[in-house]
């Protein structure tokens, strides 16, 4: 296939992100995610891991979408989506339209009280499988005044398939083997503290070990964050782009144990 220089740089930088050990499970679908964005010229972005045993999606990652709807797809919608069902066995990447009519799906329950609550018209879905397990997806979409994904979008979309299905299974197994050697230490702790020692908040020591965690370009751009500063102008003051400031906040949220700035900023003063 043949690459535009622009489209070799987006691709490159998805195999690069693919290639980092040290990433993630979650964050690796956030990052490669806003790079597909930019590849594919889309808008939104919804990302889930499938529980088998409770089943149904969760662990969402997104972005341009709203928390209050994605909240009822994961409370309501999800149970009567009728696109997911004919996607997920696919095993590849594939346009909403083409498993469901265009005609069919805009008179959908799911598409006129939860997608077009968002904005979201024309949808590209991955359904990553090992084996006989679904470990995740990407769910891209477009605004309604764009135009359906293209073949060549769908093919840019295939090919980093593979490449993504083997981070988030090496990402997988790497979260797994860390998780039980961290039950194995606090086992006993744990027993003794019950559910409520989960709630507590992080003592002032395990806060420094965390910072001490962090890159200098991720104390960085923590610092830059407690003076007020937004993602675009971290950006210029470092001199990086956008995405690689997102790419760093992203990592500091995982090791300092937070969801957003917000809470970033409430650690840093206490």
């Amino acid at each position: 296939m043949y690459l535009t220089s622009r489209e070799f740089a987006l691709v490159s930088e998805v195999f690069r992100l693919l290639a980092d050990r040290t990433l993630p499970e979650d964050v690796l679908r956030l990052e490669v995610g806003r790079r597909l964005l930019d590849l594919l010229r889309a808008d939104f972005l919804g990302s889930y891991v499938w529980d088998d045993a409770l089943g149904r999606f969760g662990r969402r990652v997104a972005i341009n979408m709203s928390d209050d709807n994605l909240r009822d797809y994961e409370e309501y919608f999800q149970f009567r989506d009728p696109i997911a069902p004919l996607l997920m066995p696919l095993r590849t990447a594939a346009r909403v339209t083409d498993v469901m009519p265009r005609e069919e799906l805009v008179r959908s329950e799911i598409f006129n009280d939860f997608l077009r609550r968002d904005g979201l018209h024309w949808g590209m879905n991955l359904f990553v499988w090992s084996g006989d397990h679904n470990i995740g997806d990407l769910r891209i979409w477009r605004a309604r005044h764009r135009e359906d994904f293209s073949d060549r979008e769908l093919a840019l979309f295939e090919l980093v398939r593979p490449a993504f299905t083997a981070a988030l299974v090496r990402s997988r197994a790497a979260a797994g083997a860390s998780g039980k050697a961290s039950g194995e230490a606090g086992g006993e702790a744990g027993g003794e503290a019950g559910g409520g020692a989960a709630s507590l908040a992080p003592s002032p020591e395990a806060v420094n070990d965390a910072f001490g965690r962090l890159t200098p370009r991720e104390r960085e751009v923590v610092a830059l964050v407690a003076e007020g500063l937004l993602d675009k102008e971290i950006a210029q003051r470092l001199g990086i782009s956008y995405t690689t400031v997102r790419t760093h906040l992203d990592r500091c949220f995982q090791k300092l144990g937070v969801s957003n700035r917000s809470r970033l900023v409430r650690l840093l003063r206490r």
